[in-house]
């Protein structure tokens, strides 16, 4: 990360200047915190997306017990499989899938933050859509796309999972992290052709692959989602992750789910694409903080404040304290 943003800094630093703020992300997304550049609320956010484009999401108290978790399920018709992950997340740290009791139990104990339980969304497929509208402007579009390959792997009828895992340089670096997960499960032979999703969850650092697929950018789509982000009140920056069945659906706004929207510290993450080079992500990036610097300077003409240098370094402060919590 830091070979990736250390020359990126000096890019920001001219944006900075052309908005005349260190902190003009502030003003991106208004209704968002801090422009959801970090320490937003995925509870907030969801309360400006239409509820039938989430997935049915519910709260329980950080202090909750199992049966009291169980009851609010219930109360609630919800069921497993879930989705369980912070309110105010980081990077795909502390989410995890809960497939009964036992997991909700253990993932009770390590919890240390708010965090919701979803349901989990069934749909193969799995997309970020980068949208970018300007304040002057009626309607966006959409500047990537992203599809994310999961972390699977394919069962030969003799080898352990672990084994499996071991073939693929990028699944190996996720092995620790599977052994507190899977335990011993890991050394279970997986049959022929029996594919296993280890990571049901399309986060980069989790080990999903990121594959570049702008080029399936479409008026049809852009329509789609101008029609669906225009719901969300002052969204003008961001990418959207996507849970979807086939791609003609998606295109008509069928058969999809919104899993997270993300602000203005949404990265073009197209740019993960392993046949793209360091140069075509650092151009990306400029490309994206010129989008977020120009919203930003348009919104602040309109009487949006940008953040304050305390309001900054509250901000980082707290997320200091909230990555201790999620490690």
């Amino acid at each position: 990360m830091n070979i990736v943003y250390f020359p990126m800094l000096f890019v920001w630093l001219y944006y900075a200047i052309k908005a005349k703020s260190l902190f003009f992300f502030g003003a991106s997304n208004p209704l968002i915190k801090n422009g959801g550049f970090a320490m937003e609320s995925k509870r907030v956010i969801y309360n400006f997306i239409p509820s039938k484009y989430y997935p049915k999401t519910i709260y329980p108290q950080i202090n909750d017990d199992l049966a009291q978790a169980l009851s609010l399920l219930k109360i609630n018709n919800m069921a497993y499989p879930l989705i369980a992950k912070p309110d105010i997340g980081l990077r795909g740290m502390a989410v995890q899938k809960i497939d009964n009791d036992e997991d909700m139990q253990a993932y009770i104990k390590q919890n240390r933050v708010d965090y919701m339980l979803q349901e989990y969304i069934n749909y193969e497929n799995e997309v970020g859509i980068f949208w970018v509208r300007f304040p002057n402007e009626k309607k966006g579009f959409i500047s990537g796309i992203v599809l994310k390959e999961f972390l699977i792997v394919e069962g030969d009828g003799s080898s352990t999972i672990a084994e499996l895992i071991h073939k693929d340089p990028r699944y190996l670096m996720q092995l620790s992290v599977l052994q507190e997960i899977y335990g011993k499960t890991l050394q279970d032979i997986l049959p022929k052709n029996e594919k296993k999703n280890l990571v049901p969850y399309g986060n980069h650092s989790r080990g999903a692959k990121f594959l570049d697929i702008s080029e399936k950018i479409s008026p049809t789509l852009t329509e789609t989602f101008n029609e669906i982000c225009l719901q969300i009140p002052h969204f003008y920056f961001g990418r959207l992750d996507i849970k979807y069945n086939t791609w003609a659906e998606l295109e008509i706004g069928k058969n999809f789910s919104i899993i997270e929207l993300n602000g203005a510290a949404s990265e073009p993450t197209h740019i993960y694409d392993p046949k793209h080079s360091l140069f075509f992500a650092w151009k990306e990036m400029s490309k994206h903080w010129n989008y977020l610097c120009n919203i930003s300077i348009m919104n602040h003409k309109n009487g949006v404040k940008y953040l304050s240098w305390a309001e900054a370094k509250t901000m980082l402060s707290e997320h200091k304290q909230l990555l201790a919590k999620l490690k």
